[in-house]
Order: structure tokens, then sequence, then C-alpha cells
């Protein structure tokens, strides 16, 4: 595990620590599922562009294959 030094305005830091209290929770742990959150979103946008890419040029093809699911 690694530690990270993050430096924040002190209103920021307090509204974290309010917000973090309300969680039950600690401002590390609010942090970390933050972080967790948004490498998902990263990790789903990377996965969705690249299967972007591979179906560049393939539009045709994938409309008759819907066409022909449907009957």
């Amino acid at each position: 595990m690694s530690a990270i030094t993050l430096r924040l305005p002190d209103d920021k830091h307090q509204r974290l620590k309010i917000l973090a209290e309300q969680r039950g929770t600690s401002i590390n742990q609010l942090l970390n599922e933050m972080a967790t959150l948004l490498l998902a979103d990263f990790d789903a946008e990377t996965r969705f562009r690249l299967r972007a890419e591979r179906g560049r040029g393939k539009t045709e093809h994938g409309l008759e294959l819907l066409r022909k699911a449907m009957g």
C-alpha cells in the first residue's frame, strides 16, 4: 500500500471531514472510495473506446445482423 500527501484548501478539507463524518467513515476511506469510482469510470470509458475502434467501418455489418435478428 502506498501513502500520498494531498494538499487541499482548508475549506475543502473541512467539507470533506464533514462528509466523511456524516457517512461514518474517515477522510482516507472517503478518498479511497472516490478514487475507486473514478478508476471504474476510466476503465469503462477505455473499454468503450476500444470496442468502438474495433467496430469502426463495420456499421453496415452490425445493422445487417440486427435486421437478421429481428426477422
